[in-house]
Order: structure tokens, then C-alpha cells, then sequence
């Protein structure tokens, strides 16, 4: 071991923010010549709760409104626990009568309407008399969307960051433009085309149509759904000198839901504050959201791709919101219910979504999704004593926006470890934050309610180790009865073992010895992954991966949850390297745009840049439409995929921002990892305050292929180590240790230190 003296100096840090701008750059906007003619291309803009969508329908102008929590909730016909439960499940499979849990648990989420995510409304702009659209462009920088018009017409709108309004203001117009609320076809066809999975009209869901008041300049409209729940739209507007200003809003209202002021009074009250006012407030907001990081990397469309992904997630989650769900604030406008009910999947969906919350330094946003977990704990206990039978908890696999199950393959809707993997973001919040309070309060109660259920869901097999009764990976053989495994599969396995590693760990944290030797003493009880010599992980023993295959839960144990991992040795890497092959061998016929943003992720953790770049690079170019939107199938028909249709979800977004981020940053060893998996040819690269485990937020430039500088801030202090990212000496004032190449800093809570390359 080597101790060196300081040569630089030590910066205490008295605030996070940079001073350099981490903007993005112009070119990472989107730029049109003429208005999306369909919804799912049109320029999404966003704060968490409330969505718009610009586009032009039949000639006119319009914004597809949409609201969070708008849902229809009634109960899922057929679900009920009194009759059905996992034992049932369990003997028909046995029993080779699967058809029958089919048509209890699958058959009413596919043919029914609802429960089911529904969208708001619309506003429309009569554009005749402005003639040709000269540009259209989303700067990205300040979530604003402008239109322009080669007679010199404009319009900007936003949706506002902070409060739920969103402005148009059109300028440089001979006469005041006509504008029309909308109201979705609750009562009427809609003569849309069925574009996605969804095969329900909203007039199914048998509403009584709203109504539409209008009201000097402005309009409400009132709409009433199922049971107790109702919203209400306003849009009011006022003249200019050469325009009109505009503002609008959605409220929501449902039996037990906190009372919220209504639409019209919100518009009324922003109207008095103003169009400038409140542009100020959110363009604060936004320059504080990207401030939080910043990257820069040689490859244009992957730099472009990983802002535009940042840009959606700013506008997609909020601490106070739901978490996103398959389309968030952007449900479908086109008569139908939104792909798959626009529900919150939980075996791929809703986990993806906020991988990239983490090194991206977006925990403020993040904590809503575990903020809306921990508020349905008490229902997701509920549903665990009703279909299981047993204490502790887990949460259905498919949920609606108050966490009651949906239905659908009953294998992954009512999985068995779907509240382990949700357990992975609190333990990530956790181990990115070193937040005490929530490691007492919400990351080992949550995770000690998981290993429990476990506990109590465990059966003994012939030799003496623990196993599931059935087990499943998602989506393997999708909804057969082969999707049943009677072997526990690699997928639960994974889970079951980082639960008890973790609840291990935490407990130890906290001091609590005999909880954790308990959770160490099951956790011997479990099998190891079953691994193929040639093959790597498998589905389940006796199982390889020998198909294509969308959904890669067999290898959760690698990614994410860093069970098998490079840092373990050389058996582990074996196995990675034989799996990746092995994916590749079999091919990409049957994946979605989500698996590519995924193998993208585990090429990274594989330390394999030129793979991790090429596979997201398909992504980008092939499985997101031109507003980068991701709509699972190959858009560009060039064989990627045998799937070629489009259903929005944004899983795959974000799961590719994430890629990005491994390649640029890895921590989840203990270890951080400088430029751990960027191509061989990437010279030049740099990043700002991306967030590593322990509370250290890392920033890095590389200048002709070596590291010239990595500059440490410590929210929490504790030590840091860092495998040694500069290929020559280098020089920093704190004193450290240095070992193996690994560099090891002990650091006091806001401080700051520089590392530079030294000749």
C-alpha cells in the first residue's frame, strides 16, 4: 500500500450546482418542417401529472391533453380471491387444466375495457388562414414547443414544470384564432384505426358523454366516470394586439382522494399571474433539472438520443406525481384505450422506467415511484393474505393507479417476486443517497416484508433446499401452461437471493444482528442460478435460452441486480460472456425495442463499449419513431425484428439512457468505474455530477484516450474507491491509499476533490 502527500488543493463544497453549463445542445432538439399527422409522433411536453401532444388532426391544430391520474377503476370482473387463489392456480396446472386459469385470470384483461388508464381531451386551432407550417421545434433546454409559420405566425406553448397549467400564446396573427375543447368519443365511435394493443373503443367503458360549456372566452368541460371519479377541463383565453394567450388545466375528483382546487379556478388564477410569470418559473426549473448532470460523447446520435430520453423523464416524473406508467402523460388520442390499458406493468415497465434516476442524479424525481410503493403497501399486504394466503407482502404484477390488480398472464400479473424487484429502487435509493431515515423507515421494512412472503411461500425439495411450489420468467413461453416451471427458475431464484443478501446487509447496517443472521441462515437455503457450461444462465435447470426471446428475465442475476458479476472472478465472467454469445446466437427476431435498450445495459456491465454502442445505436435509429418515442417494433423494417408494429411505452427510453450512463459510469460493486465500457474509438468524452453509489457525485474528462481529470463530490462522506482511471501519474492534495491500481479517499461530507492527470 501507498500513501501519497497532497500536491492540490481541497475543495469544501457548500452547494451542488456547477457553473459550467450542462445544457443540452441545439442539436439535440427535435426540428420539423410540418406538424405530426398522428399522435404517437407528436411533440410531447409534460410535468409528471399533466401531458400535452402537438400535432394536427383533419387540418386543425391540436394538443392531446392528459392527466395522471385519470383512470377508471373499477374492480377487474372475474378477480376474486374469496373463490380464486394461488393454490388454484397451482392444482389446475397440475391437473393440466390451465385453460380454466386462463379464462379467470387472462380472458376479462384482454376483452374488457376496464380498469384502465383514460385519456383527458383535446384542444383544437383552426390554422387555415395561417397557411404553410415553416417550422415546428421542441427545445428541450426549456420544454417549450414553437411553431412557426412562413407568414411570420407563431406559436409557444409549455406545459408548466411546477404547477398543472399548460400555455399557448400565438403571435403575429392577422385575426383571432378559433379554438375548440374536445372531448373524447365516450358515447360515440371513434373511426380511429386500432394502432395498438388495444382492441377496446373508449365507448365501452359506458360514460354518459360530458359536457362542454362554453363561456365568453373559455371553455369547461366536465366528464363523469365510473363510480365517484370525474374530471373537469378549462381552457380560457384573452386577445393581444396580434394574438391570443391561452392557459388550461385538468382536475380530477374521486371518493377518498384529497380535495383539489377544479380546473377553471386553477386557469383563473394563472390567467391573473400571467403568461411570463409563469414561463419564468419553468424555465427555473428546467435549468435546475439539467444541472443535475450532463454528458458529452463523440457519437452524435446516441448523445441526442440519451437528451431527448433525460428531456422525457423531466416531463414524465415528479415526487408528488404517480410513477410512470406505459405511456405516462401521454396517453393515446385516437378514440381507443391506450396500449395494454396504459397500465403500470411491474415485471419490466415500471423498473426500467427509473433506471436511469439513479447515476443520472435524478433522485428528487425518483422517490415518487417509491413514495406512491410505500402509500399501497397496506392494499398490496391485503392482496398478499387474500390470493397467497401467507403474511408479509407483494405487490400484483399488474396494477391499476390505487395498486389493485388488473389480471392478465397470471404468471407475471400475479408473479411471485414482483415486489423483490420493486425492492431493488428503494435499495438503490438507499445506496445513492446514504439516506439513514429512508434505510430505517422505508428500505428495510419494505425489503423485510419481501423476505417474509418468501419465507412463507418457500417449499422444501428432496434435498433439503428451499424452492417455489411453480415459478415463472417473464415472459417466457408467454401465457402457456409451459411458462409454469416446477424447477424454481433463474428469474425468482435471482430475486429471492439478492432479497435475503440484501435484507442481510441492511439489517447488519441498522445493527440488527439476529434479524440478519436469520435472513443469512435462509438465504444458504437457496439453490445457486443455474448456470450452462456453454450456454450461461438458464430459464430454469434443464432450461437453456434456445429461442429468441424479448424479455431477458433469466439474467436479472447479471442485470440488474449484479448477483453474477466480472468483479466475482473468473467463473462469473465465464458465464457473462457465454450468455451475451449465447443471446446473439439465437438472435434478435423476437425482441423489442426494450431488449435492445436492455442488452445495451448488459454489454456495459460487461465492459464491452463497441457492443454496448452498436446495440443502442439500433435502438435509436430503429425502434423509436421521429419524436423518439419508443414503439417496440423495427420502424425501420431492416430485419432487426420480426416484430414491426408500434405500441407506444417508454420503458425502452429509458432503459437506453441507462445504457448510456454504464457505459460512462459503473458503481454497483463498491468500486467506481471511470469510462468502464465506451468504444474503442471514443477518444474524447466527459461527464458532470453523474451519481455514484455511497452518495458521491463524479464528474470526468477524457482528452485523446486518457483520463486528465475526475473530480469527487461527497454529500455524506465516507471512503470512496476508484479503480484507477489515469493511465499515467497522477496528483491530487487529500491523502489516499493506493492498492491493486485502486485508489481509496476517505472523505468528510461536503467536500470536494479534483484527481488530474499528471506527465
Amino acid at each position: 500500500m501507498k500513501k501519497l502527500l497532497p500536491v492540490l488543493i481541497v475543495f469544501i463544497l457548500f452547494s451542488c450546482s456547477s457553473q459550467k453549463d450542462t445544457s443540452p445542445a441545439v442539436e439535440h432538439n427535435l426540428n420539423f418542417t410540418e406538424l405530426a399527422q398522428t399522435w404517437d409522433e407528436a411533440i410531447p411536453l409534460g410535468n409528471g401529472m399533466i401531458g400535452s401532444l402537438v400535432w394536427q388532426k383533419n387540418g386543425k391544430l391540436r394538443f392531446s391533453l392528459d392527466r395522471a391520474d385519470l383512470w377508471d377503476l373499477r374492480p377487474m370482473e372475474n378477480i376474486d380471491f374469496d373463490k380464486w387463489k394461488f393454490q388454484d392456480v397451482y392444482k389446475y396446472w397440475k391437473a393440466d387444466k390451465y385453460e380454466e386459469i386462463q379464462k379467470v385470470f387472462d380472458t376479462p384483461y384482454e376483452k374488457l375495457p376496464a380498469p384502465s388508464k383514460i385519456p383527458a381531451g383535446a384542444l383544437e386551432f383552426d390554422i387555415k388562414q395561417l397557411g404553410k407550417v415553416k417550422t415546428v421545434n421542441l427545445d428541450i433546454e426549456t420544454a417549450t414547443c414553437t411553431v412557426q409559420w412562413e407568414n411570420g405566425a407563431k406559436l409557444t406553448t409549455f406545459v408548466q414544470a411546477e404547477k398543472q397549467v399548460g400555455w399557448y400564446k400565438f403571435e403575429n396573427i392577422n385575426e383571432a384564432i378559433k379554438v375548440e375543447l374536445v372531448s373524447p368519443a365516450y358515447n360515440r365511435k371513434s373511426g380511429g384505426e386500432y394502432t395498438s394493443q388495444s382492441k377496446n373503443d373508449l365507448n365501452q367503458l359506458g360514460y354518459p358523454q360530458g359536457e362542454i360549456v362554453k363561456n365568453g372566452n373559455s371553455f369547461t368541460y366536465n366528464q363523469k366516470g365510473w363510480g365517484d371519479f370525474s374530471y373537469q377541463i378549462n381552457t380560457s383565453w384573452k386577445e393581444t394586439g396580434n394574438g391570443i394567450i391561452g392557459c388550461w388545466s385538468i382536475s380530477s375528483a374521486n371518493k377518498g382522494w384529497k380535495k383539489s382546487p377544479q380546473a377553471r379556478d386553477v386557469v383563473l388564477k394563472e390567467m391573473d399571474l400571467g403568461f411570463n410569470n409563469s414561463l419564468a418559473t419553468h424555465l427555473n426549473w428546467w435549468t435546475n433539472y439539467w444541472n443535475q448532470s450532463a454528458i458529452e460523447i463523440p457519437d452524435s446520435l446516441l448523445e441526442r438520443q440519451y437528451y431527448l430520453e433525460m428531456y422525457k423523464f423531466g416531463s414524465a416524473a415528479r415526487n408528488d406525481a404517480p410513477p410512470i406508467a406505459l405511456q405516462a402523460v401521454w396517453t393515446a388520442d385516437n378514440g381507443k384505450l391506450p396500449p395494454w390499458k396504459g397500465d403500470f406493468h411491474h415485471d419490466l415497465n415500471t423498473q426500467l422506467s427509473y433506471w436511469p434516476s439513479y447515476t443520472g442524479n435524478h433522485l428528487d424525481l425518483e422517490i415518487g415511484f417509491l413514495n406512491w410503493l410505500w402509500k399501497y403497501r397496506p392494499t398490496f399486504k391485503k392482496y398478499t393474505k387474500a390470493y397467497f394466503g401467507v403474511d408479509g407482502m407483494n405487490v400484483p404484477g399488474v396494477t391499476t393507479l390505487e395498486g389493485e390488480p388488473m389480471g392478465g398472464w397470471v404468471q407475471y400479473s400475479m408473479g411471485q417476486t414482483v415486489a423483490a424487484w420493486l425492492g431493488h429502487h428503494f435499495y438503490l435509493h438507499w445506496k445513492y443517497s446514504m439516506d439513514r431515515d429512508f434505510l430505517e423507515q422505508r428500505a428495510y421494512p419494505w425489503i423485510k416484508d419481501v423476505a417474509i412472503f418468501l419465507d412463507q411461500m418457500a417449499e422444501r425439495s428432496d434435498d433439503g433446499k428451499r424452492k417455489l411450489l411453480i415459478s415463472s420468467s417473464p415472459e417466457i413461453f408467454n401465457n402457456s401452461r409451459k411458462a409454469w416451471f416446477s424447477e424454481t427458475t433463474n428469474f425468482d431464484l435471482a430475486l429471492i437471493r439478492w432479497t435475503y443478501e440484501k435484507a442481510a446487509e441492511l439489517a447488519n447496517e441498522l445493527g440488527l444482528k439476529d434479524e440478519a443472521d436469520n435472513w443469512n441462515r435462509i438465504l444458504s437455503e437457496w439453490s445457486e442460478l443455474a448456470v450452462d457450461t456453454e450456454s450461461g444462465l438458464l430459464f430454469a435447470p434443464g432450461f437453456p435460452y434456445n429461442q429468441s426471446h424479448r424479455h431477458f428475465s433469466h439474467l436479472i442475476g447479471f442485470h440488474p441486480l449484479g448477483i453474477v458479476d466480472f468483479s466475482n472472478g473468473e467463473a462469473d465472467k465465464k458465464v457473462i460472456l457465454n450468455t451475451l454469445k449465447n443471446l446473439e446466437k439465437y438472435g434478435s427476431d423476437w425482441w423489442t425495442g426494450f431488449s435492445f435498450s436492455w442488452m445495451g445495459n448488459l454489454y456495459a456491465r460487461a465492459f464491452d463499449g463497441d457492443n454496448a454502442a452498436r446495440i443502442l445505436r439500433i435502438f435509436a435509429k430503429c425502434f423509436c419513431l421521429k419524436n423518439s418515442f419508443h414503439v417496440n417494433g423495427d420502424q425501420c423494417k431492416a430485419g432487426y425484428s420480426k416484430y414491426l408494429y408500434r405500441p407506444f411505452t417508454l420503458e425502452g427510453n429509458f432503459a437506453f439512457a441507462s445504457g448510456i450512463q454504464e457505459m460512462l459510469l459503473q458503481s454497483h460493486t463498491g468500486v467506481v468505474k471511470i469510462f468502464p465500457a465506451i468504444p474503442k474509438d471514443w477518444k474524447d468524452a466527459k461527464f458532470d455530477k453523474l451519481r455514484a453509489q455511497g452518495a458521491f457525485l463524479i464528474s470526468a474528462k477524457m482528452e485523446d484516450g486518457n483520463v486528465t481529470e475526475v473530480k469527487i463530490v461527497s454529500e455524506k462522506g465516507g471512503e470512496i474507491i476508484l479503480d484507477n482511471p489515469f493511465k499515467n501519474k497522477f496528483q491530487t492534495q487529500k491523502e489516499y491509499s493506493l492498492d491493486e491500481n485502486k485508489i481509496s479517499i476517505k472523505m468528510n461530507p461536503d467536500e470536494i476533490v479534483k484527481l488530474v492527470n499528471h506527465e
